[in-house]
C-alpha cells in the first residue's frame, strides 16, 4: 500500500439539515376569532348590552322606552420584520443552500410571534369606548381561578380549577353547549392533569365527561374544554397564569399576513440573499367574561 493513500484522503459533509429545539408556535390562532382590517386602528366589533321584557301594567298608557347599553373594543397593530442575508460566497461552499432551512425557521419564528400577540392580550387592558379612550382593565376579582382552589395550599393545575374556571364561564352566561371553551397549559400542568386520578381512571368517566387522548397519550379535551400546550402560557412573579376562553372572546386583528419574500442586495458586497419575513398584527380581549384566568403554580 502507498504511503501517500491519505493525500486522497476527502472530507464528507451532510446533505442533511435539522432544525435546534425550539417552540412550534402556530397553536392559538385558529382558537380565535379574526378579520382582516386596515388604518392606525381597528373595531373588532360593536357590542350591545342585554334587555328586558317590561310588565304591562296599564290599559293605552304612554309607551316606555327601554335602551340597550352600547360599547365598542378596540384593536391595534404591531409591525414585525425577520431579515436574514445569505451570502452569495457561502452558497458556493455549502452542499445545501441554506435559503430553504432559513425560510422555514421564519415559519415557525412567525408562528411563535403570532401565539405571543395572543397570550399577551388575555390580561393586557383593553381600548373601548367610542374612540378607544377607556382602558379596560382584567377582572382578576370575578374572572380568576385561585392558586389554591382544589388544594390546601397554592397548588399547580388540577381538576377542580378546570371546573371552577367552566363554571365561571358559564355565570357569565357563556353557552359552553354552542362555544367549546379553550384552555392552554404548560408541559408542567400537562404533567400535573396526567397525575390526576379524575383524569387517569376510567371510574370517573362518564360519557359527557370523559377525557380525550391523542394516540400518543396527550390529553387533547377534558369536562368539555380542548387543551393545548405551549411553553408561552404568561406568568407573573408567583404563577402561570392559564388563560381558559371561549373563541368570541378573543380577536387576532390581521392588517398583513405573514409574508415571504427573498431579493438581492446589490448594495452590500458579494450581493448577498435576503430572505425578509413580516407581518402586522394585534390583538384584544372582546369581552369581559369570556376570557378567565386560573393561577398555577410550576
Amino acid at each position: 500500500m502507498s504511503v501517500n493513500i491519505p493525500n486522497h484522503f476527502v472530507q464528507q459533509y451532510t446533505t442533511n439539515v435539522a432544525h435546534l429545539l425550539q417552540i412550534q408556535g402556530g397553536k392559538m390562532r385558529p382558537l380565535v376569532s379574526e378579520d382582516s382590517h386596515s388604518g392606525e386602528a381597528a373595531v373588532p366589533v360593536d357590542q350591545y348590552g342585554s334587555v328586558e321584557m317590561q310588565e304591562v301594567t296599564t290599559r293605552f298608557g304612554p309607551m316606555p322606552r327601554v335602551d340597550a347599553a352600547t360599547d365598542r373594543r378596540w384593536c391595534y397593530p404591531t409591525d414585525y420584520n425577520l431579515p436574514q442575508m445569505v451570502d452569495t460566497f457561502d452558497k458556493l461552499r455549502l452542499m445545501v443552500d441554506p435559503q430553504g432551512p432559513l425560510a422555514q425557521a421564519a415559519v415557525k419564528a412567525s408562528g411563535r410571534k403570532i401565539d405571543n400577540i395572543i397570550f399577551d392580550s388575555f390580561y393586557a387592558s383593553a381600548n373601548t369606548g367610542k374612540s378607544g379612550g377607556t382602558a379596560t382593565a382584567f377582572d382578576t376579582t370575578n374572572h380568576r381561578v385561585d392558586a389554591a382552589i382544589g388544594a390546601a395550599a397554592d397548588t399547580g393545575l388540577n381538576v377542580d380549577k378546570i371546573l371552577r374556571a367552566v363554571r365561571l364561564l358559564e355565570d357569565n352566561d357563556v353557552d359552553t353547549e354552542m362555544e367549546m371553551p379553550c384552555m392552554a397549559i404548560t408541559p408542567q400542568q400537562h404533567e400535573d392533569l396526567k397525575r390526576q386520578t379524575q383524569v387517569i381512571n376510567s371510574d370517573y368517566f362518564t360519557s359527557e365527561a370523559k377525557p380525550v387522548f391523542a394516540g400518543d397519550g396527550r390529553i387533547k379535551e377534558f369536562a368539555g374544554v380542548k387543551i393545548v400546550v405551549s411553553r408561552l402560557v404568561p406568568s407573573n412573579a408567583s404563577y402561570r397564569l392559564v388563560p381558559m376562553w371561549v373563541k368570541s372572546g378573543m380577536h387576532l386583528g390581521i392588517w398583513s399576513d405573514v409574508k415571504a419574500r427573498v431579493d438581492e442586495r446589490p448594495d452590500i458586497e458579494g450581493v448577498p440573499f435576503q430572505l425578509s419575513t413580516t407581518l402586522t398584527m394585534g390583538a384584544t380581549r372582546l369581552e369581559e367574561g369570556r376570557v378567565i384566568q386560573i393561577e398555577c403554580t410550576e
